[in-house]
């Protein structure tokens, strides 16, 4: 008896050595959890790829890895809701838009390579996960299926397809092949159809893909994402959500403002890019610099996607989306939504999970850690865990950089 008992007590010892020696503590960190208020010298302890507590002068566990933070900024990895990294190296080119039939079933997730350089080095600038997009389409109102990618190390980045997102395009940024009225008659019209009419199950899932992905979103397993910009289609959006009782977002939204009540009041949630703020179009002629701030006023649950008119799409994603951020910050949204806005808010908008985004215990062990602001765009990473695993910081930018430096340069750097 005596033996069984110290044969439970040291595999119990061994049990809770191993673990604490799996296990990171993150002290002295200035953590925002964006979910609460922040707290001040906190210690982040992470464990098995979760958040396991976050705590204000707690002592690290006895034999975890200890990462000293000086006071800095500690915030949820960012998550970038619409993107085209991982399909090329820098313009998303043909592979983000469908050829041929079917358009709505039209899936991404075959294209997605994770040694693309641009995933690289959104993973090096804080970037965890992705919402990967597809271009308008042609010849048709209906662009595809979004995907969504989670940024570990390796291959599988690949973390969920299929009815995650419907995306839609209307207007300028939409089907060349049709007006503004033929692309809402052509939206009611096939989901109007999904509703009344549920795909079968079985048979060739290719041939039914628009089928399939057209019922995920008659019936709400999915969101319906919808590209547009001007006052009257946002009006329209609005509108097919309420009529088909459906999940809609609206992206771009650069004249939202002017409904900011209306969605509100539909619970629709609007993805924007504050940088494009000068009309490019004239979808765009009510663009304006405080669009966000004048939606959350209103109460509507806003996230942003940094494209700068296309710039950005397949690159620069984690400081674009800073910088984002910031500048909306800077005409009158509060610093915590903004914040909030690319690391939690887009997982409450694309309905994904809770325990993505945020800095609490039982939360995805995705954080960054930042030698300054995070909404300043001077600012960069001092580490970056994702899954619980510190990220190398260096890409192939930074290892050419190094490269030509000057010797002297490089010598006062230290590299």
């Amino acid at each position: 008896m005596i033996r069984e008992r110290i044969f439970v007590l040291a595999c119990t010892l061994l049990s809770v050595t191993a673990q604490a020696s799996d296990s990171i503590a993150i002290v002295h960190a200035r953590a925002h959890p964006v979910s609460a208020p922040v707290v001040e010298d906190a210690t982040v302890v992470l464990r098995d790829g979760r958040i396991v507590s976050v705590q204000a002068g707690a002592p690290a566990p006895a034999g975890a890895r200890v990462v000293d933070a000086g006071g800095r900024n500690l915030t949820p990895a960012l998550f970038h809701p619409a993107t085209q990294i991982g399909l090329s190296e820098v313009g998303s080119g043909q592979e983000a838009t469908a050829a041929g039939k079917p358009r709505a079933g039209y899936a991404l997730h075959y294209g997605i390579d994770a040694n693309t350089q641009n995933i690289e080095q959104a993973r090096a600038d804080g970037v965890a996960r992705a919402l990967v997009v597809p271009s308008a389409a042609g010849d048709d109102v209906f662009s595809g299926r979004a995907l969504l990618l989670r940024l570990r190390a390796g291959a599988d980045i690949v973390e969920r397809t299929g009815d995650v997102v419907q995306f839609a395009s209307i207007g300028t940024d939409g089907s060349r092949a049709h007006s503004h009225a033929a692309a809402w008659q052509r939206l009611h019209e096939e989901l109007g159809r999904a509703r009344a009419a549920p795909a079968a199950d079985g048979g060739d899932p290719e041939a039914s893909a628009d089928a399939v992905a057209l019922q995920a979103v008659a019936s709400g397993a999915a969101p319906l994402a919808i590209a547009a910009h001007r006052e009257a289609d946002i009006r329209q959006a609005i509108a097919l959500a309420q009529r088909w009782k459906l999940r809609v977002v609206v992206v771009g939204g650069a004249e939202a403002w002017r409904v900011a009540p209306e969605l509100a009041a539909a619970g629709i949630p609007v993805v924007l890019d504050p940088l494009d703020a000068l009309p490019s179009d004239y979808d765009r002629l009510g663009a304006r610099h405080d669009n966000a701030a004048r939606l959350h006023r209103a109460g509507v649950s806003i996230a942003f996607a940094a494209s700068a008119q296309g710039i950005y799409t397949s690159w620069n994603a984690g400081p674009s989306l800073r910088q984002a951020a910031g500048l909306a910050a800077a005409y009158g949204l509060p610093d915590d939504v903004a914040l909030a806005a690319i690391t939690r808010a887009p997982a409450r908008i694309w309905g994904l999970d809770e325990r993505i985004g945020t800095l609490a215990a039982g939360a995805d062990a995705d954080l960054v850690l930042w030698d300054g602001d995070p909404l300043e765009p001077a600012t960069a990473p001092a580490a970056v865990f994702i899954a619980g695993q510190e990220i190398p910081l260096r890409t192939r930018q930074t290892r050419l950089r190094d490269r030509y430096l000057p010797a002297s340069l490089r010598r006062e750097a230290g590299r």
